[in-house]
């Protein structure tokens, strides 16, 4: 592979204008599917084939007037402050309040709270709820709708307690400065890593055009299928981390060749070959990380994998094609001022001879003097960072909006405090021949469960066989109560002979899908555990290097979900974290950061360890093998890292609980992955293991195939003949001249 991607840099830079044009193309073609098929739909996030949702299909078909289409409405809740809503005085101050209401833009119709045939007022006459009900809503009159509604209700008497419950406005993720200024300190780094503006641009052009490439790609499909929105956000989060991350890697060998003396296509040749082929296993790595999300049998979680899968690509396409483009364009304007000088001096930089300090290595070292020490202190820092982990809770989604703060919420916790959970029932059907005869029992059962507030008569179908039944929990959706009832209910299911029961609902679909992504993620975990011990003893030819790789993965994972619940569960930080807190995790969220840190930690494991590994077979011994690849690896690796936290870091700003959540998890997960896990962790356990980190089998060692994944085929390749050289080496000596004139 090494040779091939050597010979496709050099075409690249030989070709540049087609090579350009293709990926112009590319680009123009995506688009140009996304503006004949328009953005199309947002695909729902539901989980097909859950009791529940088989319950579901049952009930509309044995009762289809209860298909009703759901409508656009409001709820206006009054909780009068010591008072009751009965009182002559608050009941005429409510009527006014919804005589206004029944004015706003978009209303069709107010509910009155107190009609004596449908009232809706809690029994102590402390709350009474009025529901706004709107027709057909276009995108710019939900907003206008919603505001006059809002409006409405801060400017209702103080003492009446109005809130607004509802929301007519679809929630979705709103950019910020956050993320400009992610990407601005990304370019910062850069430019101190490379000692040159022109390389740091060069790098950070082709990550924003991959990101604009592959959310079109996205986008474009999504134009022919619906595809949820998240997918989009982890698209574009990882088109760009990862997008910058592999043109570091490229580039920076391509600076090493150049200061060695070698021209700018031989240069590009080699850089593409050997820092090329790393970049193409990394990026397959995620890749594969990514695709099997699919292993969760959900379809939006695959659909979530797929599109980041296919930013990835494009991002690791663009390193390959588009970045040998640019380094044919800068030439040795890639290189920083003084190493530019030094060239045109004759001094040519030897990486095996030329002296090695700096902090890097001066940490190498204090590593592996004191393995023990680092080794301990590491792990008790990523325990104390995960413990937070031992009390997460997640739900699918979080009832009466993500804002805790929000009028939205603050209505739909007075309704529940006073009412239960009316706002989010459950429905019971029951099955049988003799159903309709035993109704009474079923309503006396289920009232007599616990967490069972209220149970209404039920209603019968046409044919007699089945029963549809609401009952009221005591408590909200994602309270432990309800997941209890919905449980003692299916335990229960056949208490009554003849008779079966299925428990459906938004509340019982809801339930059902927070369980099937944490039985998913189990399932997840043992997949990508197994990929990781797999891919690494094929890399690395060792038993124990692979086993140490993946339990250090585990802890940067136990890292980001205790930060995540300390953070989002419990609140922490609430100053630099402008997205919802208080609720529960979302359960999409830790099968997402188990699978996209699976990537990027293998990412990180096979620059710094591949190096390692390359002194040893030179025959150095293991400690000195440690620093010394560790002294050559690590700087790129630190600057990888960095741009990595800090463009998450961005996105973690956002005000979108969704966005904000996966963006601070990845964060977390990377801080802890790459500047504890392998910048602590596996040099000491290397140090200490000495030469039997690299130990295998003789049997294996004679069936596993051979992978050159730091392109060595390339290192020792012959150099091209003088013929095809010849003109772009006197190009660089001009150019090189010309800069010094």
């Amino acid at each position: 592979m090494s040779t091939f991607l050597s010979r496709l840099g050099r075409s690249s830079a030989r070709h540049r204008l087609v090579v350009v044009g293709v990926w112009l193309a590319v680009f123009a073609g995506l688009a140009g599917i996304l503006g004949v098929n328009g953005s199309g739909d947002s695909a729902p996030q539901t989980i097909p084939g859950s009791r529940a949702s088989q319950a579901l299909e049952v009930m509309n078909r044995e009762f289809p007037a209860a298909q009703a289409p759901a409508e656009n409405t409001l709820q206006l809740v009054f909780a009068p402050q010591d008072a009751q809503v009965t009182d002559p005085g608050v009941t005429a101050q409510i009527d006014s309040v919804l005589a206004d209401a029944a004015s706003l833009p978009g209303v069709e119709s107010v509910s009155d709270p107190f009609a004596p045939d449908a009232p809706y007022t809690s029994p102590d006459g402390t709350l009474a709820v009025a529901t706004l009900i709107y027709g057909d809503l276009s995108d710019d009159a939900q907003v206008t709708s919603y505001d006059a509604a809002l409006a409405l209700q801060e400017s209702a008497p103080a003492d009446l307690g109005v809130e607004l419950g509802g929301n007519l406005v679809p929630l979705g993720a709103e950019s910020g400065p956050g993320e400009v200024v992610g990407v601005l300190i990304a370019f910062l780094v850069l430019v101190l890593t490379f000692g040159s503006m022109r390389a740091a641009g060069a790098n950070l052009l082709i990550a924003v055009f991959g990101v604009g490439v592959g959310l079109v790609g996205v986008l474009a499909y999504g134009s022919i299928t619906p595809i949820g929105e998240n997918s989009i956000i982890l698209a574009s989060m990882l088109g760009l981390a990862v997008g910058i991350d592999y043109s570091l890697f490229i580039l920076s060998r391509f600076r090493t060749e150049l200061r060695s003396g070698r021209s700018v296509e031989d240069s590009i040749a080699r850089a593409t070959g050997t820092a090329g082929t790393a970049v193409v296993f990394a990026g397959l790595t995620v890749i594969v990380a990514l695709a099997a999300l699919m292993v969760a049998g959900i379809d939006f979680v695959t659909e979530m994998g797929m599109a980041g899968a296919f930013g990835v690509l494009v991002a690791v396409l663009l390193a390959l094609t588009l970045l040998p483009v640019f380094m044919k364009t800068l030439g040795v304007k890639a290189l920083s001022k003084k190493h530019r000088k030094d060239l045109a001096a004759g001094v040519v930089f030897d990486e095996d001879t030329s002296p090695k300090h700096g902090f890097v290595r001066r940490w190498g070292q204090a590593v592996v003097r004191r393995p023990v020490i680092s080794l301990v202190t590491g792990v008790l820092v990523l325990v104390v960072v995960a413990l937070p982990m031992l009390s997460m809770k997640t739900a699918f989604n979080v009832p009466g909006g993500t804002d805790p703060e929000s009028t939205e919420r603050a209505a739909y916790t007075l309704i529940l405090d006073e009412l239960g959970g009316v706002q989010s029932p459950l429905i019971v059907l029951a099955e049988g021949d003799d159903v309709a005869s035993s109704t009474t029992a079923l309503e006396d059962q289920l009232t007599g469960m616990a967490g069972v507030g209220q149970v209404t008569p039920a209603e019968v179908s046409a044919d007699g066989q089945t029963a549809r039944i609401t009952v009221i929990p005591t408590d909200g959706p994602i309270d432990d109560s309800t997941k209890d009832l919905v449980h003692q209910l299916r335990e229960d299911a056949d208490s009554i002979s003849g008779i079966h029961l299925e428990v459906t609902g938004e509340t019982a679909i809801g339930i059902d899908q927070d369980a099937a992504l944490s039985d998913a993620l189990v399932t997840y975990l043992v997949v990508i555990v197994l990929i990781s011990l797999a891919l690494l003893v094929l890399l690395f030819r060792s038993l124990l290097i692979p086993l140490v790789a993946t339990l250090g993965f585990l802890l940067s994972v136990g890292a980001s979900f205790g930060a995540s619940v300390a953070v989002f569960q419990w609140g922490w930080l609430p100053a630099l974290v402008n997205a919802p807190q208080g609720d529960p995790m979302l359960s999409l969220l830790p099968i997402l950061l188990v699978g996209v840190l699976f990537g990027l930690a293998m990412d990180y494991q096979v620059f710094l360890v591949s190096r390692i590994k390359e002194m040893h077979d030179r025959g150095l011994t293991p400690k000195d093998a440690v620093v010394e690849g560790f002294s050559r690896s690590a700087p790129v690796l630190v600057a990888a890292a960095t741009i990595m936290t800090v463009v998450f870091a961005g996105f973690a700003t956002s005000t979108f609980s969704v966005a904000a959540s996966i963006a601070f998890g990845l964060m977390v997960g990377v801080l802890a992955d790459a500047f504890v896990v392998r910048l602590v962790l596996m040099p000491a356990l290397l140090s200490l293991l000495g030469k039997s980190a690299w130990w295998i089998p003789r049997w294996l060692d004679k069936i596993l195939p051979s992978v050159d994944v730091e392109g060595h085929a390339v290192e020792h390749a012959s150099a091209p003949t003088a013929g095809d050289d010849e003109p772009s080496q006197t190009g660089d000596r001009d150019s090189l001249q010309a800069t010094h004139v």
